[in-house]
C-alpha cells in the first residue's frame, strides 16, 4: 500500500508518535492504517498491552519521544491521551521539549465508573493543563466516557474540543477506515504555530537514554 505525507510546510516535519489505548491498536483501526499509509507516522511499542502498567508505559513513551531527535506530535487514543497527560505532568517538559502538540482521541473515564478495572492503575486522571498545544476529540455516544465529562477535561489540559458526534469509541468498530477528520486535525498540529516555532532539539548521542528518567 503506498504511504503518503500529510500537507507540511516545513523542511522537518514533525514525527508523529502514534499512542495505543488498552490491548492496542489492532488490524482496522485508524491508527493502524496512519501507520502504515502516511510517512512520518510511527507506532510508539508500550508493551503490556493486555496489561498496561503506567509507569512501564511512561517510560516507553519518553524513550520513544527522546529518540526522535526531532519535533514531535502525539496521537493518542483512548488509554494513551491518560498515558500523555500522565508523561506531561512527570516528566514537566519544559521549553526544550520536543513535543510540539498532542491530538487526544477518545479518552476514557478511569476515575468514578471505568469501564474496565485495568484502567484502575492510570487513575486519578491528572488535570494539570499539558504545556504544549493540544486538540480532543470526544464521541456523543462513546461507552468508555460521558460526553460532558470529556468536554471538562478538555478544559482542564487546556485542548481545543471537537465533536465527533455519535462515533462510538472512535475505533476500528466505529468504521472510520482511515479517519480523514481525524488527519485534518493532525494537520493543524503539523502545520500550526506550534510545529513551526518548535525549538531545535538537542543532538541524541550514543547514550542518549543514560538521562532519561525511569520510574518503577
Amino acid at each position: 500500500m503506498a504511504r503518503t505525507n500529510p500537507p507540511a510546510t516545513e523542511a522537518q516535519a514533525p514525527l508523529v508518535l502514534l499512542v495505543p489505548g488498552l490491548d492496542g491498536s489492532g488490524p482496522g483501526h485508524w491508527q493502524r492504517r496512519w501507520a502504515e499509509e502516511m510517512d512520518d507516522c510511527r507506532m510508539v511499542d508500550l508493551g503490556q498491552w493486555t496489561a498496561p502498567h503506567r509507569n512501564t508505559w511512561i517510560n516507553r513513551l519518553n524513550l520513544a519521544v527522546h529518540r526522535a531527535g526531532r519535533p514531535v506530535v502525539l496521537v493518542a487514543h483512548s488509554l494513551g491521551c491518560l498515558l500523555t497527560a500522565w508523561w506531561a505532568k512527570f516528566e514537566q517538559p519544559g521549553w526544550s521539549t520536543p513535543v510540539v502538540g498532542a491530538l487526544l482521541v477518545a479518552p476514557p473515564e478511569v476515575d468514578f465508573f471505568p469501564r474496565d478495572e485495568r484502567l484502575n492503575g492510570f487513575a486519578p486522571t491528572p488535570g494539570d493543563r499539558l504545556p504544549f498545544p493540544s486538540i480532543l476529540v470526544a464521541s456523543r455516544d462513546d461507552p468508555w466516557i460521558g460526553f460532558a465529562t470529556a468536554k471538562m477535561l478538555a478544559r482542564q489540559w487546556g485542548s481545543r474540543f471537537v465533536d465527533a458526534g455519535n462515533a462510538g469509541h472512535i475505533n476500528a468498530d466505529s468504521g472510520l477506515g482511515g479517519w480523514e477528520q481525524g488527519k485534518r486535525l493532525l494537520a493543524r498540529l503539523t502545520q500550526g504555530d506550534a510545529a513551526r516555532a518548535a525549538p531545535t532539539p538537542m543532538p541524541i548521542h550514543a547514550d542518549w537514554s543514560e538521562g532519561l528518567e525511569y520510574r518503577a
